[in-house]
């Protein structure tokens, strides 16, 4: 059986004017001892009825309950069963009440006797989470309920636990019945009188050495919340720098420290808000990245904080301490500051109580943490709270210095193994690229030195190949120093406005003067004349343009499609694209292909010859005159498309039949093109 309703509700319903009173756990041990002691030294035949919330606090209190047993045979024990405790009329009468009763959160003990009457009856009263924080131990818990020697209160509380006892054990009601006659009746001092004494110990009033145990028990009780609240405070600050060393150690990204910290903070320190933002000493204001909401106030994530302006933080640079304002309205530093920029600011984000600690590291600025309460309560900022925000901005100083240590070495490592890479493609391109057009260079003169009764036409045909093989190792020597002279800025810049056909044209007449047209893809070129100008330098424009030509007839077979095209994009930029439906280029490479000596086959395992410096080549020109290049393909033998930019010239007209400048008419252009332009760019070369 289980009853929901309390027996202290029941009781103050009968005596209202009854106030309850506020017990710890340890002070109704204290009570309920001091009661049970008076029963075994009086001489009297009590009643006693005790109850446990749980078996295992009867248990602890077994023995005394025996020896008051020997006592009175008018005893009853009530707790709720978990293992051995049931319905028993052994020594006494036990009551197991059901793990659901109202019972389970309160504690009672009655006493009755001819000489005074004593009733403790209380209700354990539910914790707050931050109650349960601020005190851990079980001693802790709190109980609210009324203790007294009034006769007619204590009468009364033993009257409802009677009546409880009888629905939970009906076949008790003979024995309640006589306990009621001889406890609870009009005049019930006789009968009581009439029972045999225990014992010939006088009866002694309680009252005054329990009134004074309680007080001191309450007193230091208090003492031990108080201390109980340093430790746990004491044991948070730990915790929390635990957690923020945990953090540097297993992340070297500055972002998440920070949002570990300013989470971690504004949780422990329950404020407002909490912010961290990373600053200068010369800053004038930061963006708020970095934040923790606490209930009721408004974010300012992504806000601009203007730092310059808040006397609190010129003082913190002035100091090199932290700095804090209780009441921000009364504070004088705020009130002098310009009312036109801080105050609105302050009352925008609700700003009551402000505190400001810097993150320094070898005393140099890297950030700030703020904690704010907000709304009309102000706070007074606490020792141990600036101690434990300090301690913690310490840490995150150190996390920022470790995760830029980090960031450098990173990029040094980076940079070591792209110059490893470097090293080894330079070596193997290096003795791939000049030792095979050395080694047929010097056959081709051995041949012709050795044997002087060679035909005429074996003779030109080696004639021709050394020369083919002597000019692929000049074109290899002046991709090493054209980049060389790009990547140290030597080189000497001429621009001029430009016709875009006549490049083109021009890269296209230097790609047919090395290749015939059976050895080429078609080639589909835009050749008409409503480009607006350009603004670049004539020469190397031609070079980024062949270049792009001759990668893209590196990499497509002779039946394949190559086309230009040009437009004017949104930046006021003329894009030019050149693309193929060749071989391809695997997504995770459209990057590394501008890398220097890349070869996406690896440089031992190329069909394809080359250097791996023309992209590089092209990539550092077109840098030279703010544009940009890039390159497009869905992956291998999906084709592939280079994109590069080029600035419009003063006052050119952009085109006014649409952005993309591409003649639909166009055709393939033949190897005879304008002779003079083939001269003009060879000798540029």
């Amino acid at each position: 059986m289980s009853i929901s309703t309390s027996v202290l509700t029941e009781l103050l319903r009968f005596f209202p004017d009854l106030r309850p009173q506020l017990y710890f756990k340890s002070s109704l041990i204290a009570l309920s001892h001091a009661m049970e002691d008076q029963v075994l030294a009086d001489t009297n035949v009590p009643l006693i009825v005790a109850t446990f919330q749980r078996e295992r606090y009867y248990r602890q209190e077994a023995h005394r309950y025996r020896r008051i047993a020997e006592k009175t045979a008018w005893v009853y024990v009530l707790s709720a069963p978990e293992t051995d405790f049931r319905n028993d009329s052994g020594v006494y009468e036990s009551v197991a009440f059901d793990v659901a009763d109202a019972l389970t959160q309160e504690w009672h003990l009655v006493v009755l006797n001819s000489q005074y009457a004593n009733c403790l009856i209380c209700r354990e009263r539910a914790l707050s989470p931050a109650e349960i924080a601020a005190s851990p131990v079980e001693n802790s818990r709190r109980f609210e309920g009324i203790w007294t020697f009034d006769r007619t209160v204590s009468l009364k509380a033993a009257e409802i636990l009677l009546d409880r006892i009888s629905l939970y054990r009906p076949e008790l009601a003979p024995k309640l019945q006589q306990t009621r006659d001889i406890f609870l009746s009009a005049s019930p001092s006789q009968k009581m009188r009439d029972l045999p004494p225990a014992s010939s110990s006088p009866a002694t009033n309680p009252d005054p050495f329990v009134q004074r145990l309680v007080t001191y028990l309450q007193a230091g009780q208090y003492k031990l919340m108080k201390a109980y609240r340093s430790i746990a405070a004491q044991e948070q600050k730990e915790r929390l720098i635990h957690l923020m060393t945990v953090a540097i150690r297993e992340s070297l990204d500055p972002e998440e420290v920070l949002d570990i910290a300013v989470e971690q903070l504004g949780r422990v320190l329950s404020v407002c808000r909490c912010i961290i933002y990373r600053c200068q000493e010369d800053s004038q204001t930061v963006k708020i990245l970095h934040e923790y909401l606490g209930s009721q106030a408004p974010s300012a994530r992504g806000e601009t904080w203007p730092v310059a302006q808040n006397p609190l933080f010129r003082e913190v640079l002035e100091r090199r301490a932290t700095a804090c304002a209780s009441d921000t309205l009364e504070d004088p530093r705020l009130a002098n500051a310009p009312k036109a920029s801080l105050e609105p600011f302050i009352r925008q984000y609700g700003i009551s109580s402000w505190l400001c600690v810097p993150v320094f590291y070898n005393n140099r600025l890297q950030g700030m943490v703020e904690l704010h309460h907000c709304g009309t309560t102000r706070e007074e900022w606490t020792k141990e709270e600036i101690s434990l925000v300090e301690a913690i901005a310490t840490q995150v100083g150190v996390a920022l210095i470790q995760a830029e240590a980090y960031a450098n070495l990173e990029a040094l490592n980076e940079q070591l193994e792209s110059f490893d890479r470097t090293r080894s493609n330079l070596v193997a391109i290096v003795g791939h690229e000049l030792r095979t057009p050395l080694s047929t260079i010097q056959v081709c003169l051995e041949s012709l030195a050795s044997e002087p009764d060679m035909s005429a036409d074996l003779q030109q045909v080696m004639l021709h190949t050394g020369l083919a093989d002597a000019e692929r190792m000049r074109k290899l020597i002046q991709d090493f120093l054209t980049l060389s002279q790009l990547e140290s800025g030597r080189v000497e810049w001429n621009p001029e406005n430009l016709n875009i056909q006549e490049c083109i044209s021009l890269s296209l007449s230097n790609t047919f003067a090395r290749k015939s047209k059976q050895e080429l893809p078609e080639i589909i070129a835009p050749l008409t004349s409503n480009f607006p100008l350009v603004r670049a330098d004539g020469e190397w424009l031609v070079q980024v343009l062949a270049k792009l030509l001759d990668n893209a007839c590196k990499f497509t077979d002779v039946g394949g499609r190559i086309a230009i095209e040009a437009r004017v994009n949104r930046d006021r930029m003329l894009e030019i694209a050149i693309s193929d439906n060749g071989r391809g280029i695997e997504p995770s490479s459209l990057e590394t292909v501008f890398d220097r000596f890349y070869q996406e086959e690896g440089a031992l395992q190329r069909t394809a010859g080359g250097t791996g410096l023309g992209l590089a080549i092209c990539r550092q020109i077109i840098k030279r005159w703010g544009g940009e290049i890039w390159a497009v393909s869905e992956g291998k033998d999906k084709g592939s498309k280079f994109y590069f930019t080029v600035p419009l010239a003063e006052g050119a007209i952009e085109p006014q039949n649409g952005a993309t400048a591409r003649a639909p008419e166009a055709s393939s252009v033949k190897p005879s093109a304008n002779r003079t332009r083939q001269r003009r760019t060879k000798k540029r070369q």
